[in-house]
């Protein structure tokens, strides 16, 4: 019986963990449930798994949660503290980090720090952090699973230990990410300046929360896939291809030496790399149809470009410039997309505000974890700066 800590229980990797979970309650049982803010969600996850801990993001949020569990003995934290503790405890096995944002890196490096198993849904702590995250990882034997598909995908395709040691004598030639393009991708050029929050957030595929959602259709989703790519498999931008690929079947690629394609395969299902992560290195269910490829038909393939996706050259960007330049450009993105939802700025001054920023913010090192969170702060504030004059 595997303790599970999971950050992040209310968005939708979360709420698939729980429901694998549930699959399978002779091998896994829920020692704390995290959530941001949405209270009368957590108090339903309590009552159905009952966890020794939960945290709320603000101690008024904590309260409120505890008075409405007080029949119940789960004990209720509150903030960064709380988060740590429950990522860190001494009875966990797993931790799923699938807190959205920078907000993640925090908790997931106490999970680290604490050798535990973490299956790694927020790529922001890799982008934010990456150098001083996998030394981390190295230095307290943690092991770190991926969870976002197209990085459990790559996982599947390669060798075994991969991951913190890279691929250099593995006969790889590239790896190939796949994204479905999100919801824009036969929308005309043209039409960009009117895109909608609504639109943005119709993804034809995945069923994710919004500010996931608008990274896929800007496609920064997938140049910070990039740059988690390169940390976690020690490889550079320049060995990572992205192909657009709208069906979301085949989840990643590695291409070998020897002529050699493998690709990992799959419905669009969340619920499968996180069973794969859960359970490696053996295999569960995980309510996931089987996939039926006489239904599905064809498969189709193109170039990202960049002129529809310029968040992609941006990624690549912050990767060469290196330091804590990722930083920046994450930060620069949350700000912006939070702005379009808010309906402050355009869909095309989203990319537009990142890069300003970026343009605007001298690389520094990287080298701690101060340094990574000032650059962070200074960048968002830039970005607050900047968008007034869109506002």
């Amino acid at each position: 019986m595997k303790q599970i800590t999971l950050l992040g229980a209310t968005g939708s990797i979360g709420q698939s963990t729980l429901d694998i979970v549930a699959l399978h309650p002779d091998l896994y049982r829920v020692y704390a449930l995290t959530a941001n803010s949405s209270r009368k969600k957590m108090e339903a996850l309590c009552r159905r798994f009952t966890p020794r801990f939960a945290v709320m993001s603000d101690a008024a949020s904590a309260a409120e949660l505890q008075q409405a569990l007080a029949d119940l003995p789960t004990e209720v934290l509150a903030g960064e503290e709380g988060l740590a503790q429950v990522a860190a405890a001494a009875e966990v096995d797993v931790v799923v980090a699938a807190i959205v944002g920078s907000v993640g890196l925090m908790p997931t490096l106490a999970a680290v720090r604490a050798g535990k198993r973490i299956l790694l849904a927020n790529k922001e702590s890799l982008v934010m952090a990456g150098a001083l995250f996998m030394d981390e990882v190295r230095r307290h034997e943690a092991e770190l699973l991926p969870v976002d598909s197209e990085h459990n995908a790559i996982f599947q395709c390669l060798p075994p230990g991969a991951i913190g040691q890279g691929v250099a004598d593995k006969g790889v030639r590239k790896v190939i990410l796949t994204g479905s393009g999100g919801p824009f991708l036969d929308v005309d050029l043209a039409d960009f300046d009117e895109l909608s929050p609504e639109q943005a957030c119709a993804h034809p595929n995945w069923d994710m929360g919004p500010k996931i959602s608008v990274d896929s259709a800007t496609m920064m989703n997938k140049g910070l896939e990039l740059i988690e790519a390169c940390w976690l498999f020690s490889i550079d931008h320049q060995d990572v291809e992205i192909l657009l690929h709208r069906q979301s079947i085949i989840h990643s690629m590695v291409s070998y030496d020897d002529g050699s394609v493998i690709a990992q395969l799959g419905n669009p299902d969340m619920r499968t790399p996180i069973a794969n992560a859960l359970a490696w290195p053996e295999r569960i269910n995980s309510g996931v149809e089987p996939l039926d490829l006489s239904q599905v038909g064809r498969l189709d393939f193109t170039l990202a470009d960049d002129r529809r996706y310029p968040c992609l050259a941006l990624a690549r960007q912050a990767w060469r410039q290196g330091g804590d330049s990722m930083a920046v450009l994450n930060a620069a993105n949350e700000v912006a997309v939070a702005l379009f939802l808010q309906r402050k700025i355009r869909f095309t001054e989203i990319s537009r505000l990142i890069n300003e920023v970026m343009e605007r913010t001298a690389s520094g090192p990287a080298n701690d974890l101060n340094a990574i969170l000032e650059a962070d702060s200074r960048a968002r504030d830039l970005a607050v700066e900047l968008s007034r004059t869109r506002i």
